[in-house]
């Protein structure tokens, strides 16, 4: 999308707002973060989330901003510090789920208390006819920690009353299941009370009312009101005690009203086999959103359109855009509706998206791009020594007794996810396509065994996260990943089942729904079609990122949210090549290197990724820290040999700079963040143990052991090995997050900075990640203005990376078109280093940047500080430069003029004084 900003796009910072860091507390980074050189804030969902929610995306009232963050005043005083300093705002927007469970969403209660009746059933996406007769017509709430029967047995469900409200309801905990009024009868009846007696005769006759739900409103203020006397507060606590399900007859009354309800309380164990409604991903408590119909898509997005038309909003970013029904459907319609609230004004739009491995955003969303995970496996693919690949597999598949490649782990991690979180998602669809061959003479005889070992062969193959099916079928992109999965589900199956192959193929898009009249057959199938779109994308995130990353060491810096794990390493090419085209398609796509999402920080990433470059030593490294281990441990097996070596990794990489192995406090603290680490790992893994059933024995054991290495003098021997190792390849891990940076600054596309990530990012998975930002902490590093060597020789501190971030940001400042549309120029690079060089410049008409940073250096970079050895590690490597540059005055980052005299720039002068270089010309 092309398009004049009201703002120039031009560099975001990602905030995560919460109760702990508001939007008065964003106010006040304003300034701090216009001198960084940030165009816009990017602020985390705003929207009124559940009580203490830390990220926002359990979103319970769309229509209001949170109160909890400031609510819509701290809003507009933020907008207008932004406003003061030149700067925008993006917002988070979350339409495919929304928070359900608890007590405070007001648009599920209502559909709890009035079922199909609720004009808010058709905001949730739910299944209602079932063949099972316990949930025909009901809303199944897997919201209980013990079977129903045992829960109504022991007294943990209550049947409650809210003087406030005058509406009773069932308690559990946290949660309120609101009790039909149409049923108060049953409650009020036979009270000592009259008047209670006459507002139960008057609930009686709201079942032949034409409408009962506004009538019920009246009658349970009323109830309120009369709740108010101390006689009838006490013939309602009376009336209560009736239904205490602790008793024989309190059983059977509880149960008997609560089995009139529109809902079916259950365990939670239900809800992976029988769930029916959509949840984003697997959890119960988000409860996916039917944003496809036009009454819901304005209902959920009345605030963000008003925030928009008010100018107070400049672009949104959309969150999980592949669990929508329709995502192109939907994009192109808040386009539409964003350009029509702002004529004249490009409001940018970008999508959460994860793009496979040759997986291009289509160009008819009319969005402005992704939120750039693949760049960061763009990065990440760059910084990898191909070399490596075989060592490092064989080491991890030795040790761990695991695949040696990941493709076989996330196969089997799709298998076991099908039949265990998602297995009633799998069955709904499965249940879906069932109904698409009754209605067909010719595939009535298909069963339903059939067609779900057929369905989970195709899943489970599947390359991408989704298709986009439409009314005309698969297009031509999604017709080669459709054969691909195909392909590999072949090979899964008898041939006994190829047919049923063959009837997917054809109902998934290979026959348009387009050429079916109107009517029931079509509407199943399109049914078919969303349905499994929607099973894939999850099926995809929960097996990959959540089961897989956690299974596979190699190189766990190959394992992160968008990437491409098959692939270790690629050459420069192929990142030229990724820049070119995102320069042609989606020139203000941003480009994230760290996320709220991502497994391990930026930084972290770019350290472990120097052991590809020295894998024969690690592997030595290994070898030694093995036998050390083995005294620290409680029991022989843990931790295993997989979860050991992952651990050794994830120490690797996120060991702080400041941290000495004997510094007690510093080590509690780093021990403290590496368990919460450790614990997610353990049960995302499934291994060992997993959240629905933990292993606590094995997670004792592991814990003991952690603790031992980093807290007890058992553990010093060890723990000096780990510290010298990290110590070794911390500067060139420095070196490539520079370069990691530089890269994000200046390729085609806006850089996003994820909250706290200008200093150095050793963090890990959330909530490690969202961690507090200490803010005056780089304010002062800002203020400094050191020079590049007093950079250089404070390297730890990370003072380096903010200030390559402030002064790159500073010259697309004084060069808004070079960067934002200027063309994207490889360079060749000549000599015996060529390799290990990227550089490209960025021209718009007589201005032109010359980008150079390097790559697999590791052993060429100084163990102490994050530059080389000596200038003559480059040899005679030369960069050729854009012909019409010849005899240019060049200024670099630190104000030093260059002017090259040559056609040819040589590395050494290039990387003399720093360890990257961006040069414009004056």
């Amino acid at each position: 999308m092309n398009g004049a900003t009201a703002l120039s796009l031009r560099a975001t910072q990602r905030l995560q707002l919460h109760a702990g860091f508001t939007l008065d507390d964003a106010r006040l980074q304003v300034p701090c973060l216009a001198r960084l050189g940030i165009s816009h804030i990017y602020a985390s969902p705003l929207l009124t989330a559940r009580e203490g929610s830390m990220h926002g995306y359990d979103v319970v009232d769309p229509t209001h901003v949170s109160p909890a963050l400031g609510g819509e005043p701290a809003l507009r005083r933020l907008v207008a510090e932004l406003r003061a300093h030149g700067m925008g705002l993006i917002l988070d927007i979350v339409p495919n789920h929304m928070a359900v469970g608890g007590s405070d969403n007001a648009w599920w209660l209502d559909l709890l208390a009035w079922g199909r009746a609720s004009p808010y059933a058709e905001y949730f996406d739910i299944q209602w006819n079932s063949t099972d007769p316990l949930l025909n017509g009901l809303l199944l709430l897997p919201f209980l920690g013990n079977d129903y029967g045992a829960s109504l047995q022991e007294g943990s469900i209550r049947l409650r009353f809210n003087p406030g409200t005058g509406a009773f309801h069932a308690e559990y905990g946290a949660h309120h299941f609101p009790i039909c009024p149409l049923h108060y009868p049953s409650l009020l009846d036979n009270s000592p009370q009259p008047q209670l007696q006459a507002l139960a005769e008057r609930f009686g006759a709201l079942k032949d009312s034409d409408s009962p739900r506004e009538q019920a409103l009246a009658l349970q203020q009323e109830l309120a009101g009369l709740s108010q006397s101390a006689d009838c507060t006490e013939a309602i606590g009376q009336l209560l005690s009736r239904f205490d399900s602790r008793h024989a007859q309190g059983f059977a009354r509880l149960h008997q009203l609560l089995e009139r309800q529109a809902y079916r309380l259950a365990s939670w164990r239900t809800a992976a086999d029988d769930i029916n409604w959509r949840r984003f991903f697997d959890v119960n408590e988000l409860a996916g959103v039917r944003v496809e119909r036009s009454t819901v898509f304005e209902a959920t997005h009345s605030k963000i359109f008003q925030l928009i038309a008010e100018g107070l909003v400049d672009g949104v970013r959309i969150d999980h855009i592949d669990g929508l029904a329709y995502p192109r459907a939907y994009c192109r319609k808040l386009r539409r509706r964003v350009d029509s609230l702002r004529p004249g004004q490009h409001v940018s739009i970008h999508v959460e998206k994860i793009l496979a491995m040759d997986e291009q955003l289509p160009d008819d969303w009319c969005v402005d791009g992704t939120t750039g995970y693949e760049f960061m496996d763009q990065v990440s693919l760059l910084q990898h020594q191909p070399e490596g690949e075989q060592p490092l597999a064989q080491l991890w598949s030795t040790l761990s007794q695991r695949p040696a490649d990941f493709q076989p782990e996330a196969l089997l991690a799709r298998q076991q996810i099908l039949k265990g979180s998602l297995a009633g998602d799998f069955s709904s669809v499965a249940h879906a396509l069932l109904d698409v061959a009754r209605d067909d003479i010719m595939s009535r005889d298909l069963t339903l065994g059939a067609i779900r070992r057929a369905l989970e062969a195709l899943v489970i193959h599947f390359p991408v996260y989704r298709t986009y099916i439409s009314a005309d079928g698969r297009g031509a992109a999604d017709e080669v990943f459709f054969q691909q999965a195909l392909a590999g589900a072949r090979e899964d199956l008898s041939e006994a089942d190829w047919p049923v192959l063959d009837c997917l193929q054809q109902w998934l898009g290979g026959n348009p729904w387009r050429n079916l009249p109107p009517g029931r057959t079509r509407r199943r199938l399109k049914h078919a079609c969303a349905r499994f779109q929607q099973l894939t994308s999850p099926a995809a995130a929960k097996a990959v990122e959540d089961t897989a990353f956690y299974r596979y060491g190699r190189l766990l810096s190959r394992n992160d949210v968008g990437f491409s794990v098959e692939r270790f390493s690629a050459p420069s090419e192929d990142f030229h090549r990724a820049c070119a085209q995102r320069l042609k398609h989606f020139p203000h796509n941003l480009l994230a290197t760290a996320t709220h999402d991502h497994k391990r920080g930026e930084d972290s990433r770019a350290r472990l990724a120097v052991l590809s470059e020295r894998s024969t030593w690690y592997v030595q490294c290994v070898e030694r820290w093995l036998p050390l281990a083995q005294a620290l441990k409680t029991d022989a097996a843990s931790p295993t040999p997989g979860d050991e070596l992952i651990l050794y990794q994830v120490i690797l990489s996120s060991w702080p700079l400041d941290l000495s192995p004997e510094d007690g406090h510093g080590l509690q603290q780093y021990n403290d963040r590496l368990w919460q680490w450790q614990l997610k790992a353990l049960r995302e893994a499934k291994l060992q143990s997993q959240w629905d059933a933990p292993n606590e024995p094995y997670e004792l054991a592991v814990k003991t052991f952690i603790e031992r290495l980093l807290l007890q003098p058992a553990g010093l021997t060890l723990r000096m090995e780990l510290f010298r190792a990290c110590e070794a390849i911390a500067s060139a891990g420095a070196v490539n997050g520079l370069a990691q940076c530089l890269l994000k600054l200046t390729t085609p596309g806006v850089p996003d900075i994820y909250q706290g990530t200008d200093l150095w990012d050793l963090s890990l998975v959330d909530p490690d990640n969202r961690r507090a930002v200490d803010f005056q902490q780089r304010r002062q590093l800002l203020d400094t203005c050191p020079d590049e060597q007093m950079l250089l020789q404070d390297w730890r501190s990370g003072a380096i990376k903010q200030a390559l971030i402030a002064r790159t940001l500073n010259l697309r400042a004084q060069h808004p078109q070079l960067f934002s549309h200027g063309s994207y120029i490889p360079l060749a690079v000549n000599g015996p280093r060529a390799g290990q060089i990227l550089a490209f410049a960025r021209q718009w008409q007589d201005q032109t940047a010359v980008i150079v940073v390097p790559r697999l250096c590791a052993h060429d970079i100084q163990q102490q500080t994050p530059t080389f050895n000596s200038a003559s590690v480059w040899a005679d490597t030369c960069i050729e430069l854009p012909s019409d540059r010849f005899g240019c005055k060049f200024k670099g980052l630190f104000e030093i003029p260059v002017v090259i005299k040559s056609k040819t720039l040589r590395v050494s002068d290039a990387l003399d004084t720093f360890p990257v270089t961006l040069m414009i010309n004056t």
